[in-house]
């Protein structure tokens, strides 16, 4: 069975992902679809006022109501799919995911900044590409 990893941040572009990748589901038998949500790490200052159980648990319900619509998208399209969450630097945890997991492929949106902008800031996608070795697809 081929894994694909969909790294979702609630964009209309990650959205746009998750039905091209539940397209292809329905199409293959033998896929299966990993939604992945990354937040980042939570200031210091927010370290001081709270326990570690509690930024565990504010990080996983802002994941979930991040993927809350690709997963209602997936549902609707009546393909099977995990939810993960991580925390960090969205393209390195995006790579370690696959690494870790052994996922195929990944199929992700993309912001469309302009070359320049992605020259100078970069953008997660492009750094995605740098880091895995394995296919990934751009969905604008």
């Amino acid at each position: 069975m081929r894994k694909i990893l969909i790294p979702c941040d609630g964009s209309d572009n990650a959205l746009r992902a998750v039905r091209y990748a539940a397209s292809l589901a329905k199409e293959l038998s033998d896929v299966q679809l990993e939604l992945l949500n990354v937040q980042d790490p939570v200031p210091q200052k927010v370290h001081a006022a709270l326990s570690e159980q509690e930024i565990a648990q504010w990080q996983a319900g802002e994941a979930d109501i991040i993927l809350q619509p690709a997963r209602q998208i997936l549902v609707a399209e009546k393909v099977q799919f995990q939810v993960r969450s991580r925390v960090g630097s969205p393209a390195n945890e995006i790579a370690r995911h696959v690494h870790e997991t052994q996922c195929d492929a990944i199929i992700m949106g993309t912001r469309g900044q302009t070359p320049i902008v992605n020259l100078v800031i970069g953008s997660v996608a492009t750094k995605v590409i740098h880091l895995v070795e394995v296919p990934v697809t751009l969905i604008k």
